[in-house]
């Protein structure tokens, strides 16, 4: 029995935030920006466009392309850095409004590798017979986590969410999946919270992301690259036979590097980053959904997808459509 992805869908926000705007608030320019990293805009989510709005949009545009409805839903999974409550769980808010019936509905933290993460645990509920049709989202609004005032990182991040369906197959889906984290490289890139120091002071958040980007991107570029031939081994597949790239939508620099250990041209890797920014966890689900939409991944082709965060966590998987 395989897992099969069979519906995909996303949200952006309304409001867009163009480099230029962003050159008004910081000491910073277009053109540095689209150099630096290759965003040239990015969705910034509303007061009422919380992270679990997003989800929820994200996932009826889903269940709509998968030709499913809510009551076929057996298992919800949420990958987020930013979720609206640190409890209960964005999934069970997401459960609540879809009116999906009783069934496991959590949250997954793994930051920007959030969405391949999840795609691992709901792989296994098919894989074992515990679920029929999975449903898993990655939903963020990293606009609530930024220092608008540090021009090294206001400038990278955006917001939205992404989702797809899997369900049980006789014919392949995800056939590789790799995960890792190194719990050393915590300090190069986070988002503290700072909670009392007592019981009794209150609780004061204060939720900023640092990142030392050169480190960052170091590891990165070792570590996506290894990735790739850990996949192309686990699913017994030669490079050339991976019709597209559909990475996490970080940083153009990181996009070319993994584009080339695949000896694949950029032409076969699915962008976004320009008018998404980086959405973390759901920079890939949304890239996907993107892609399908477009008409640009079509049904039977072939997909390596790969991300890398905070943790540090970065992980893949490989998929037939």
């Amino acid at each position: 029995m395989f897992a099969k992805i069979i519906g995909t869908g996303s949200y952006l926000p309304q409001m867009i935030l163009r480099n230029g705007e962003i050159a008004k608030m910081v000491d910073t320019s277009d053109e540095w920006i689209r150099q630096r990293v290759g965003i040239k805009e990015r969705h910034i989510a509303d007061e009422t466009e919380t992270t679990s709005f997003m989800a929820i949009e994200a996932a009826r545009h889903a269940l709509t392309s998968a030709h499913l409805t809510a009551n076929d839903i057996d298992l919800i999974i949420v990958a987020t850095g930013t979720a609206d409550y640190i409890m209960p769980s964005t999934a069970s808010i997401v459960q609540m409004k879809l009116h999906t019936p009783n069934c496991p509905a959590f949250d997954i933290s793994a930051a920007c590798s959030g969405f391949v993460y999840a795609v691992d645990i709901a792989k296994q509920y098919i894989e074992n017979g515990s679920s029929k049709n999975a449903l898993v989202i990655a939903s963020e609004r990293m606009s609530r986590t930024l220092n608008w005032q540090d021009r090294s990182t206001c400038v990278l991040f955006g917001d939205g969410a992404g989702a797809i369906v899997l369900t049980q197959s006789k014919t392949p889906g995800i056939i590789a999946s790799v995960l890792h984290t190194d719990g050393q490289g915590k300090d190069i890139l986070n988002i503290p919270g700072l909670l009392p120091k007592n019981a009794f002071d209150g609780v004061k958040l204060e939720q900023k992301l640092y990142m030392e980007g050169n480190k960052v991107f170091k590891k990165a570029v070792s570590a996506l690259s290894e990735l790739v031939n850990e996949l192309l081994h686990e699913a017994k597949l030669s490079s050339h036979e991976i019709d597209w790239l559909v990475p996490h939508q970080a940083n153009y620099r990181i996009l070319e590097a993994t584009a080339k250990k695949l000896n694949m041209p950029m032409s076969q890797v699915v962008l976004t980053l320009q008018n998404h920014g980086n959405t973390s966890a759901a920079s890939i689900p949304l890239a996907l959904d993107y892609a399908i939409r477009n008409n640009t991944i079509k049904p039977g082709q072939t997909i390596l997808t790969e991300a890398f965060g905070a943790g540090l966590v970065w992980g893949g998987f490989i998929a037939k459509l």
